[in-house]
C-alpha cells in the first residue's frame, strides 16, 4: 500500500481540482503553517443523505451535479466523496450518501457561489435525489 504525506494529498487534490500553484502556495494567515501546502481559507463542506441511499443511479446523478459546481469561479478547489472504509468509531458518521468540499478566498465568494446559475441549476436537478443535508461553513480560527 503507497501511503502520502498530508502536504501531497492536499498538492494532487489543489492540481485535480484545477487550482494553480498560486492558490496552492497561498497562505491561510495562521501561525504554524511554515512549510506547508495551505488551502483557500473558507471552506463549504455539504453532507448529502439520497432518499433512496442503496440507489446506485440516484447516487451517481448526485454526484455527477455536484462535479458542476467546479464551473463557478469563485469556487477555488473541490472534493467530492462519499463515506470511506474507515475504521468505524463512536465519533464517525458514516451515514451520509456523498459530500462536497469547496473552498474560497473569502466568505464573498462563498456567497457568490450560493446565487449563481451553475449551482442554483443543480439544486433544481438534483435537490429531488437527498432528504437531508448538513452544510458546515468554516473559515480560519483566530490566532491568539
Amino acid at each position: 500500500m503507497t501511503t502520502h504525506s498530508r502536504r501531497e494529498v492536499i498538492t494532487a487534490a489543489a492540481a485535480l481540482a484545477g487550482v494553480g500553484a498560486s492558490a496552492q502556495a497561498a497562505t491561510s494567515g495562521n501561525a504554524g503553517t511554515a512549510g506547508k501546502a495551505t488551502i483557500p481559507p473558507v471552506v463549504h463542506h455539504v453532507f448529502f443523505w439520497l432518499k433512496n441511499p442503496k440507489s446506485k443511479d440516484d447516487l451517481a446523478r448526485l454526484l455527477t451535479g455536484l462535479r458542476t459546481l467546479g464551473g463557478i469561479e469563485t469556487v477555488k478547489a473541490i472534493h467530492i466523496g462519499v463515506p470511506a472504509e474507515t475504521e468505524q468509531r463512536g465519533v464517525v458518521d458514516s451515514s451520509y450518501s456523498a459530500s462536497e468540499i469547496l473552498f474560497f478566498d473569502d466568505v464573498a465568494g462563498q456567497n457568490a457561489y450560493q446565487v449563481h446559475p451553475i449551482h442554483k441549476k443543480f439544486v433544481a436537478d438534483c435537490e429531488h435525489l437527498w432528504e437531508r443535508v448538513v452544510v458546515y461553513d468554516v473559515k480560519p480560527a483566530p490566532t491568539p
